[in-house]
């Protein structure tokens, strides 16, 4: 039982980086931007937040930070593809590559060796009072880092967002047809530009739970393909956050299920197999065995109101 509760609380800190990630990729994908560049933006997201807690002590201005930074790598990813009508793949693998070179680089000038930074402050723990004492849900609710809770109320908030107001039905409309909500009055640019912008900002939470929220440092490519698992997690979830919720957990359980296997050394299969688990998973879900998953009708298509 203790096993499955550590499993369970492992799985949900794996998963909270993706969560992130995946809520901003669905605001954009809902509004008809395929945005790739989600691992750059964590990227860039878990760098500079653990920049600015080295410079600053703060680990909350390092979120504040990553926010800032996420929201305007993915404002370059908006005005290439929605001014330019650039093709969004292209975009954000520029962005990815982009950011990927850039880390490396400040990484290597800043501290004067590659690798890792040196330990910064942290965002640490936060047990809950009383549930932290109720044997097993308190080992899989309790004692985690801050952004954990905060990125299981951004999931009811999104929800909220997209599927109880206004603007969330503006988002929907501009995504499956943006000619009829232009029609109406809607802003299809404007809204598209918003989407995008949180997105960036999601994403640049995400980069953030990785270096200050769950560590205390940044690595190289530390993100390693988890921008890539949470645009596979929008598709899982069929384009809403409480289905993107149950794939990343699905993900960061894959993942917590690897690590255990490695600290108890199980043989009964490779270490690499392991490994592999959670980007299988993204495999079987990028290719479509999760069922049908109809993305939004406008989704990757550059929208002029002149044509």
């Amino acid at each position: 039982m203790d096993v499955i509760a550590l499993i369970l609380a492992s799985g949900l800190r794996s998963a909270t980086p993706l969560m992130y990630a995946a809520i901003g990729g669905i605001f954009s994908e809902r509004s008809g931007v395929v945005n790739i560049a989600l691992e750059g933006i964590m990227l860039t997201g878990a760098f500079t937040a653990m920049l600015a807690s080295y410079y600053t002590g703060s680990p909350w201005l390092g979120v504040l930070i990553a926010m800032i930074a996420g929201g305007l790598i993915s404002l370059i990813h908006a005005f290439v593809s929605i001014e330019f009508r650039a093709n969004q793949v292209v975009s954000g693998v520029a962005i990815n590559l982009l950011a990927s070179g850039l880390t490396s680089f400040f990484l290597r000038a800043i501290f004067k060796h590659a690798g890792q930074s040196p330990s910064v402050n942290s965002l640490g723990k936060l047990p809950i009072p009383i549930i932290k004492d109720i044997p097993f849900i308190g080992t899989i609710l309790s004692g985690h880092s801050p952004l954990v809770y905060l990125a299981l109320l951004s999931i009811v908030l999104a929800h909220f967002v997209l599927f109880k107001t206004t603007f969330g039905l503006r988002v929907r409309a501009v995504g499956e047809h943006p000619e009829a909500a232009d029609t109406v009055g809607i802003n299809v640019k404007k809204i598209r530009y918003i989407c995008v912008v949180i997105s960036g900002i999601m994403a640049g939470i995400g980069g953030a739970t990785l270096s200050i929220g769950l560590l205390d440092l940044f690595t190289e490519d530390m993100t390693a393909g988890r921008g890539f698992i949470a645009l596979a997690a929008v598709i899982f979830g069929k384009w809403t956050p409480f289905g993107a919720f149950v794939a990343t957990l699905l993900f960061g359980i894959a993942d917590a299920m690897q690590m255990l296997a490695q600290t108890l050394q199980i043989t009964f299969l490779p270490r690499e197999i392991w490994l592999m688990l959670p980007y299988i998973l993204t495999l079987f879900a990028l290719a479509g065995f999760i069922g049908r998953a109809t993305p939004p009708a406008a989704s990757g298509q550059p929208y002029d109101k002149e044509d």
